[in-house]
This record gives C-alpha cells, sequence and structure tokens, in this order.
C-alpha cells in the first residue's frame, strides 16, 4: 500500500474543538488517511462518533483508523493501528480480514519481529521526545530511524514528536509517512487554527 505522507492522529485527550468538527476540517483540506485515538472507555456514545467519522471519510476518499479496537474497527468497516499492548496482527485478522492494519514498534527488536506480522504497515517511535503519551519508549531519534528503515519493506510512518519543523528530516531519514498529533493543534485552538494547520501540513508534506 502506498501511505499518504501526511498522517493526521485525532487524540480525544488532546482535541481543543469537537471530534467531528476537527474530522470534518481535515477531510475538507483533503487529507487521506485519518486515526481515531480514544485511550478511555469506548462506550456507545463515542463508537457512533467513531461511525459517523467514518461514514464521513468513506465520502471522502480517505482511510479512517481506529486506534486499538480491532473488535470496533470490524465493525465500521474501517482501518486498525495495533500498538505492542493490543491483539498482534495475526490475532486481529481473524476479525479484520483482508482490512488494513497498522502496527507500532519502537525499538530495532519489535521492527524485527513485526516482519513476521501479518501487517499492512509498521510505525516507529518515538522518533523526538513526545507529549502525548504518559509513560513514552525510549527516543529512537531520527539517526535511529535511518539507521532501521532497512529492516522492513513495509510503509513506515515516523511518530513521536512530529512537527512542522522536523518532518522533512524523518522523511529524508526514509519514513513514508509522518503521523501528526500534538502539531496539528496552534494554541489558540480554534476551528480556523486547525484548518490553517491542515493547510501548512499538506504544503510541507506536498500532499
Amino acid at each position: 500500500m502506498r501511505l499518504p505522507r501526511f498522517y493526521p492522529i485525532l487524540d480525544t485527550a488532546m482535541l481543543a474543538i469537537p471530534l467531528e468538527a476537527a474530522a470534518g476540517i481535515l477531510l475538507d483540506e483533503g487529507v487521506q488517511i485519518l486515526q481515531l485515538r480514544h485511550k478511555k472507555h469506548f462506550g456507545r456514545e463515542m463508537f457512533e462518533t467513531a461511525g459517523r467519522i467514518a461514514t464521513l471519510c468513506r465520502q471522502a476518499g480517505a482511510l479512517f483508523v481506529l486506534n486499538d479496537r480491532a473488535d470496533l474497527a470490524a465493525l465500521l468497516d474501517a482501518a486498525v493501528h495495533l500498538g505492542q499492548e493490543d491483539l498482534t496482527p495475526e490475532q486481529a485478522r481473524r476479525v479484520m480480514g483482508s482490512a488494513v492494519i497498522g502496527y507500532s514498534t519502537h525499538n530495532e527488536a519489535q521492527l524485527r519481529s513485526s516482519n513476521e506480522q501479518p501487517a499492512d504497515y509498521v510505525a516507529l517511535g518515538p522518533i523526538f521526545q513526545t507529549l502525548s503519551k504518559r509513560n513514552p519508549d525510549p527516543v529512537v531519534s531520527v539517526l535511529g530511524l535511518k539507521r532501521l528503515r532497512s529492516l522492513t519493506d513495509r510503509p513506515l510512518v515516523a511518530i513521536g514528536g512530529i512537527t512542522r519543523e522536523n518532518a522533512d528530516a524523518a522523511l529524508a531519514a526514509g519514513a513514508d509517512s509522518v503521523a501528526v498529533i500534538g502539531d496539528l493543534w496552534a494554541r489558540d485552538g480554534d476551528r480556523a487554527a486547525l484548518r490553517e494547520r491542515a493547510r501548512e501540513w499538506m504544503r510541507l508534506t506536498n500532499e
């Protein structure tokens, strides 16, 4: 598969505006992949919201990715992104069928091991210091990304502390895509600011 170079992640713990409004703005600006990351209880209301975002993504021709939950992703006809403590891609395939599965890795051993799993793409990070996780793994660094890139022939997403200032370095080191969480949001955090930030990212990544 070909991954879009700009991979925005809507983390519900960091949202400055309503979730559906944020998704709509990103899709209006042409993003081709969008992940929903929700680490708290995934109740009925959140599931219904995720379903509406999945519909928006389908209408826009974008891939909708749900973080962690292969069971709910299957119900939504969405892709899933799995962490090291979630189901393995092999286990997730039992409910996901041929849907897209992404898989997070954080070091050389995990990246090597990912080659044995039926994932469609892998993520590696954190490349830089990150504030989006309470207990982040050790920083991989751009040099580490460049060194480890050859260990997989799958599309690779650089994640962790990616900003407009350092994204070029991650892409130059071999990443096919950059996952952006915190740097989606300007200081004032309103809808106009998100739209302008999305446009900046689309220009920066030539999407």
